[in-house]
């Protein structure tokens, strides 16, 4: 009894320490967002405070916070949007057909660094005019959305019976049919899972979104920037801004977390 006791105690001092040292640094950023800078930069640092919503006032009101919103949920959406017409399709061949050299070669272009893409799509996209455009930033995001789509629903696909679609087939249905009808409804789990990823990791891109846009698409992580300058950074905005920024990628993630997680495992209990 004693001996359970403590693994109890051990299992959920070390579960509190672990979530400690995850969420601290959310925790900062959320009350600073509520400091004044002085309160912010003062040694020691100070837990009890009077909070204000000056910070959020400056990022909603000085600055131009909605545009840089819109722009970011445009990028996102569409650039997901495409990577799901494009990715369903080849995750599906990929799982029944075995194409293992396809599927490598797409994830190649996630397992290398993003930055590697930066000065060919710089070239291209300045001598196509296309600098400063939702179209750069929206392929570009298909980079990092597509890729993702492809290892995942890969995966969930090759959990579902061939039966499922080969007794349509007997039936008179095609392929596509199949695939759409059949093989679509069964896969919601995965398709919400690589959508909610998917949309996140391109939410908060800041490499391509600084190299290929400028005022007209800029995007939510740029518009931080405008919180630093030369003399001085503005901590309250930029912890203001932060939370902003962070706010519907977590929204996001608690409404669809069954699913995600569901997706995510889907592929260990394959047999």
């Amino acid at each position: 009894m004693n001996k359970k006791f403590a693994k109890n105690v051990l299992f959920y001092m070390l579960v509190l320490a672990i979530s400690f040292i995850t969420l601290f640094p959310f925790l900062w950023m959320l009350s600073s967002s509520f400091k004044t800078q002085v309160d912010i930069v003062s040694w020691p640092p100070k837990i009890l405070f009077s909070p204000t919503l000056q910070n959020y006032q400056k990022v909603f009101g000085e600055q131009d916070f909605l545009k840089y919103f819109f722009n970011s949920t445009v990028v996102g959406v569409s650039a997901v949007g495409f990577s799901l017409v494009l990715g369903l399709p080849a995750a599906y061949s990929i799982s029944r057909y075995a194409q293992k050299k396809l599927a490598v070669f797409i994830l190649l272009a996630r397992l290398m660094p993003g930055i590697s893409f930066l000065m060919p799509w710089y070239i291209i996209f300045s001598r196509l005019n296309l600098m400063d455009s939702y179209v750069a930033l929206i392929l570009s995001h298909i980079l990092i959305a597509l890729p993702l789509v492809v290892w995942i629903m890969s995966t969930y696909f090759s959990n579902i019976p061939r039966e499922m679609e080969e007794s349509a087939m007997v039936d008179g249905a095609t392929r596509q049919y199949a695939f759409w009808a059949i093989i679509l409804p069964l896969s919601a789990p995965g398709i919400i899972t690589a959508t909610t990823l998917s949309f996140i990791f391109s939410w908060n891109n800041f490499m391509f979104s600084q190299v290929l846009s400028m005022e007209k698409t800029k995007t939510l992580p740029i518009a931080i920037y405008n919180f630093l300058s030369y003399a001085e950074v503005d901590w309250g905005g930029v912890m203001a801004a932060a939370v902003a920024i962070m706010a519907p990628a977590i929204a996001l993630t608690m409404i669809f977390q069954k699913y995600v997680v569901k997706g995510l495992t889907i592929g260990a209990v394959k047999g």
